[in-house]
Formats: C-alpha cells, sequence, structure tokens
C-alpha cells in the first residue's frame, strides 16, 4: 500500500497543489502569468503606426511659449495649427479642470469647437465635478463589472460643452504596477464614461453614443456604431499591445507629418510630464493613450478568452497525469525528453496561438506544473525503485552474486513473472553432522557459528558462479543455474561449482580440524531439466522458487550419494552436454523413487584417470548387467584403490549389491535398472 502511496497519491497532491494556487491566483502566480504575457508580445513584430503620431510638448517648446502650463490661447494656437496641417482627430490628454489664470478660455474653446478635439476627464476619489457622461445602449448589466470610482473630475464646463469629446484618461496597473491593460468603460454610479480611445472613435464616426454588451460571465464587448467591435475583458479593459512605435514630432518643428493622422499630445518637459511603467520599460503617461488608440484602429488587441483559465488549468491537470502515469512505466530518458517536449512545445504552442489568432495563453503554470510534478513523480519513481532494489538486495544479497543481485534489481520483473525454462540444479547436503554436534555439547551458540561458517564455505563458489540460492533447509541447501541470469553453458557452470563446493568443504574442514573438531563432508546432486521459475508463496511471505520433475529428480540423486559411497551423482542430460568437460564414471542405471524408466547416473572426479581404469570400471557394468555377478565382484575388487580411492566405497556398496543379486530369482525381462525405494 506505501508504495502505491509514495508513487501515485504523493504526485497527485502535488499536482492539485499548483492547480489550487493557480486558482486561487495569488500575487506570485499572476505576476509570472502577466509576465508571460510580456515574453509573448515581445515576439511581436515592431511596427509603424500610420494612423497616429505623437506631437510633443517638449523642452523645446519651453523656449517658444515659456513655462507651463500655458496660456489657453496658446494651446488654441497648438490646434489651429495642427488642423492647418490636415490633422485628424486631436487627442489632449489634459485636464482642463480650472478656469485658464490667463482668461484665454474662450480663444482655447473657440479653436476646439468642431475641430475634432477630444479632451480630458479623470476619475478620482472626490465628488463629480464638470464630469462629462455619455450616452450608453446596454445590453446585459455591465455596470457591476466596470471599474467604479466614486467621482470624475471632467473640463470646466464650457469646455466640457464644446469639446467635441471629452474621455477618460485613467490607467489600470496590474498587479505589479505595470500598465498592459486600459479601461474602455469606467462607472461613476450609475453612470458610465468612455475612455479617450473609445471616445476618439466615437466622434471619428459622429456617433452620439456608444454601445456596451455584458453577460453573466462580464462585459463581452464595446462599440460605437458603425464601427467594429471592441472585444474587452470581463471587467472592460483592452490588452494594449506594445509592438506599435510612434513617430514623434516636437510641436516647435515641422508638422506636415501630421495630415491624415490622429494626433496625440504627449506632454514630456522635464518634472511636468509623468510617466509610468510598461512592458517596455518606463514611458511618458501619453503612451498608453497612443497605444490603446492604434490598438481600437487595428482591432488587434490581445485578447485573453474567458475560458482561458479552464483550458489552462485542464491541460495543467491532463499533462501532469500523463507524467505521472508516464513516469511510472516509461524510462526516466523518456520522462525527462517529455518534460523538455512539454516545455518546448507548450511555450512554442502560446507563441504560435498568440501570433496567429491574438490570444493570450499562460504558458507558466502549465510547464512550471509539468516540471515540477515531473521531477516529483521521477523522484518518488526513484525512491520506489531504491526501495525495491534494496529489498532484492535484502531478499536475494546472501543468495546471489553481485552481479546477479545488480540485475534483478535493474528488472525486477524476472522475479514476479514465472518463466519456464532448462536450468541446471543442485541439492547439496551436509555429511557428519552428529559428530560434529556432539563435540559441541551445550554450546549451541558455538555449533551455530560452525553450521553458519559451513553455509558460507559452500555458498560461496555458487555465488562466484552466478548461481542463485534457492532455499537453505537445515544443513542442506539448492541452488540453480541459468536463472535469473542466463548461462548458455549452465551444465557445465554447475558441475565446475559442484567441484568447487567439495573444495570449498575440504578447506572448511582445515580449519575446524585444526580447532579439534571432526571433519564433515557433503553430497550433492547436480541435474539440467526443464523447471517452472517465479516468486511463488503466498501474498503474506513468498521467495523465488524452481518447481518441476527435474527438480525432485535432482533431489532424489542428492539423497543417493550415501548409499553409492560417493560425493556427487549428475544426471545423464548434465552428463551428455558436459561430458568432454570432466572425468566421469558411471554409477548405475538407476529409477529414483517414483519413476519406473531407469537413468544413467555419474559421479565427477576432480580430475582425470588412466583410460584403462575407467575402461574397467565400465566393463564391471557390463559383467553386471550380465548377470555375471561373480566376475563383477571380483572386477570391483580389482578396481578398489583405484581413482585414488575415492571410489573404493562404490565398489564395496557394488559387491554386496552383486552378492545379493546372485542369490536372488531374477526375472526373464530383467534390465539391470536399479529401483530406489527410497528417497
Amino acid at each position: 500500500m506505501l508504495k502505491y502511496f509514495t508513487h501515485w497519491l504523493l504526485p497527485i497532491i502535488t499536482l492539485f497543489i499548483i492547480a489550487y494556487l493557480r486558482l486561487q491566483d495569488g500575487y506570485l502566480t499572476e505576476v509570472v502569468r502577466l509576465n508571460s504575457f510580456d515574453y509573448l508580445q515581445s515576439t511581436d513584430p515592431i511596427v509603424q503606426s500610420k494612423d497616429v503620431i505623437i506631437v510633443e510638448l517638449d523642452e523645446k517648446s519651453i523656449e517658444q511659449y515659456g513655462q507651463w502650463p500655458w496660456p489657453r490661447n496658446v494651446l488654441a494656437d497648438v490646434v489651429w495649427k495642427l488642423r492647418e496641417q490636415g490633422a485628424g482627430m486631436i487627442v489632449m490628454p489634459i485636464l482642463f479642470s480650472e478656469p485658464d489664470s490667463h482668461g484665454k478660455d474662450m480663444d482655447f474653446i473657440q479653436n476646439i469647437a468642431g475641430n475634432g478635439v477630444i479632451i480630458a476627464q479623470v476619475g478620482t476619489t472626490q465628488t463629480n465635478k464638470n464630469a462629462v457622461p455619455r450616452g450608453v445602449a446596454k445590453i446585459g448589466d455591465p455596470l457591476p463589472w466596470l471599474f467604479e470610482w466614486p467621482g470624475m473630475l471632467g473640463p470646466i464646463e464650457l469646455l466640457g460643452i464644446n469639446a467635441d469629446g471629452v474621455g477618460v484618461i485613467n490607467i489600470a496597473p496590474e498587479i505589479d504596477g505595470v500598465v498592459r491593460r486600459m479601461p474602455t468603460i469606467m462607472r461613476v454610479g450609475e453612470e458610465t464614461y468612455p475612455a479617450i480611445a473609445v471616445e476618439t472613435i466615437r466622434v471619428a464616426m459622429g456617433a452620439p453614443s456608444y454601445q456596451i454588451k455584458a453577460d453573466e460571465t462580464g462585459v463581452v464587448a464595446v462599440r460605437v456604431p458603425g464601427y467594429p467591435i471592441i472585444n474587452t475583458d470581463e471587467y472592460g479593459r483592452i490588452w494594449l499591445r506594445y509592438n506599435n512605435t510612434f513617430e514623434t514630432v516636437s510641436v516647435t518643428g515641422d508638422l506636415s507629418a501630421v495630415a491624415g493622422k490622429t494626433v496625440v499630445l504627449g506632454l514630456t518637459i522635464e518634472g511636468v510630464g509623468s510617466t509610468i511603467a510598461t512592458p517596455k520599460g518606463t514611458q511618458y503617461a501619453h503612451m498608453p493613450i497612443a497605444i490603446s488608440l492604434q490598438s481600437v484602429f487595428n482591432g488587434d488587441n490581445p485578447i485573453r478568452s474567458s475560458m482561458a483559465d479552464f483550458y489552462e488549468l485542464a491541460f495543467l491537470i491532463g499533462i501532469g497525469l500523463i507524467l505521472i502515469l508516464g513516469a511510472r512505466f516509461t524510462p526516466y530518458w523518456a520522462i525527462a525528453g517529455g518534460m523538455v517536449l512539454i516545455t518546448v512545445g507548450t511555450v512554442y504552442g502560446a507563441t504560435y496561438v498568440y501570433s496567429t489568432y491574438g490570444l493570450l495563453f499562460d504558458f507558466t503554470m502549465p510547464t512550471a506544473g509539468a516540471v515540477l510534478v515531473g521531477l516529483h513523480a521521477i523522484f518518488n519513481r526513484f525512491v520506489l525503485e531504491f526501495r525495491q532494489k534494496q529489498e532484492i538486495k535484502k531478499q536475494f544479497g546472501g543468495y546471489a552474486s553481485p552481479t546477479v543481485v545488480k540485475m534483478l534489481q535493474e528488472n525486477p520483473d524476472i522475479i514476479k513473472q514465472g518463466v519456464k525454462k532448462e536450468v541446471s540444479i543442485c541439492f547439496s547436503d551436509l555429511r557428519g553432522f552428529t559428530p560434529l554436534g556432539e563435540s559441541f555439547g551445550d554450546d549451541v551458540q558455538g555449533l551455530t557459528k560452525i553450521m553458519n561458517g559451513y553455509m558460507d564455505a559452500i555458498t560461496q563458489p555458487v555465488l562466484d558462479a552466478d548461481g542463485m540460492i534457492i532455499k537453505y533447509i537445515g544443513d542442506a541447501s539448492m541452488h540453480i543455474h541459468n536463472a535469473p541470469i542466463d548461462d548458455e553453458n549452465h551444465p557445465k557452470t554447475a558441475v565446475q561449482t559442484g567441484l568447487d563446493m567439495l573444495k570449498a568443504v575440504e578447506l572448511f574442514n582445515d580449519k575446524i580440524t585444526a580447532e579439534g573438531r571432526p571433519p564433515v563432508g557433503m553430497g550433492a546432486g547436480i541435474n539440467t531439466g526443464l523447471g517452472y521459475i517465479g516468486e511463488m508463496g503466498s501474498t503474506q511471505r513468498h521467495s523465488y522458487d524452481v518447481l518441476g520433475d527435474a527438480v525432485s529428480t535432482t533431489a532424489r540423486l542428492e539423497s543417493s550419494c550415501k548409499a553409492y559411497g560417493v560425493l556427487l551423482i549428475i544426471g545423464p542430460e548434465t552428463v551428455r552436454r558436459t561430458k568432454d568437460d570432466f572425468f566421469y564414471l558411471k554409477l548405475d542405471d538407476l529409477a529414483v523413487k517414483g519413476k519406473t524408466i531407469g537413468l544413467d547416473i555419474y559421479t565427477v572426479l576432480h580430475k582425470s584417470y588412466p583410460t584403462q581404469d575407467r575402461a574397467l570400471h565400465n566393463q564391471m557394468h557390463i559383467l553386471y548387467k550380465g548377470q555375471m555377478f561373480k566376475d563383477a565382484i571380483k572386477m570391483c575388487k580389482k578396481l578398489k584403490g583405484k581413482f585414488e580411492g575415492h571410489m573404493d566405497d562404490y565398489y564395496d556398496m557394488w559387491i554386496g549389491r552383486c552378492e545379493y543379486m546372485a542369490s536372488q530369482k531374477l526375472p526373464k525381462d530383467w534390465n539391470g535398472v536399479f529401483i530406489a525405494t527410497t528417497k
């Protein structure tokens, strides 16, 4: 249960924490998202505006007209010059809330009346003063969504009446203080007031009012009759596209460039002109007005869909779940590559959607979520696999070589998936335990230590050969070759390992006899055949094991060692595949318990002996099968002492058998196969 919690639940919790943070949309989340929109806009090609020009009230103009604020007859003269040069709309984002101190208001009023001049008003925290509302046709109820001011400060009454348009110049910086959006409509109480850009369009179209549409999700669009719809966000704002540059001329310079263009008067006099923060850096306050005008003219202002948050959240959760699943079932490099592809693909996709359709898509949270969830899932998988490797090491460290353990750690499914495979099996058992145990008396700890030493001795050759210890059963053991690690020469490996185990027992005996303990021996059976291999047992307790007829046959071969007076008994398939590698002597045609068909069984000696001795040995078996038992007995006696005496106990056993068989009346179909009646 813990592994499922570790791998599945924790990354999912991480994913939903990120999703929750996105839903909460805190300061950091919003700032990061807004900066991603800045990046998208940075990919826009820079375009020189053909519709809007900025006429600066700059330092040079101070030399000609004196210190700011200028008498309004001077501004009247500026308007007249602009009209003479063929200017279109003249946008003056300047507040005329007080009468001219020089008494020149009428000069200004005469020059702006009917000349397409739009002047400013501004939302304040004070009560209304000379505010100029504009008629509006409402579809739905936009008021709850609009930016609201307690009051609106407008121009002096005569200016408000005679100006062709009066528009609001308030900006709406984002949470980080950067101006990216401009309100198109604002409200004071039940009255609505258009921004100066919308008011300019209204004047240009000669419309008496404008229209605003809203639904349950907020403001949808603003429209001036006869002009294309202006898409807004839910609060009636438009995104500014900062890719436009504007030709700029001084009010005291050549004004011929204003012909046919909308003019924005920009106050750049040092210490007078105010500045704001924009994605393009600090700019004068008239720049967002110029950009909003151009965006409205082009109809290409960026759009943020009302469903964008939902799509981004769904995308975040979707790729997060994909990465969690992927991190469980695919290689690490694939997940890392997937994270890179998702990140790059998301950024590219957002850039493509923006450049093609003008849609703003926040790629930061999906990419951040992909990275964080992906890394968490990978880390959890690493932890899970590390724990699994440690469990495998704990389970098999004493039963398999480091090579095998490493392979199992890298491929744990090898353990869990059952396979049918040819293996070479070895059963071994301790000989001489009783006298050894009696030598320790009541010293159980000492005996345990000695026994552990014995098991260590016979185990090491198995591990050195990359065999797998299947189980220890008291003072007996079982191991296999060719599983789980492949060994195409496993019969040879098994026989050599058996010989190495005997050598290890000899070295062990040298040690314990030096301590005054009686020596021990080992008997082993080795056989090659098919086995059913895998993790077997209950859900509470299981182990790596092998089953099959070859296994039971091998166990019976081992149990026959004592009867035949040999240390190793090798099955026929093993001998057939290794006959050129070792010195074998046939022991018998044996039908192990539970079988009726005999097996040629052999023993293996640690080195080769004269050919004539092996020939005599084989002749003895021929004599036995020919029921010439007395001759077989003579041959056995002749063979005693051969093979350095290693086979003497075997020949004594065979003499006894021949004497017994000679006393029996054998059936006509007797074939010399010895049928075992015990294990």
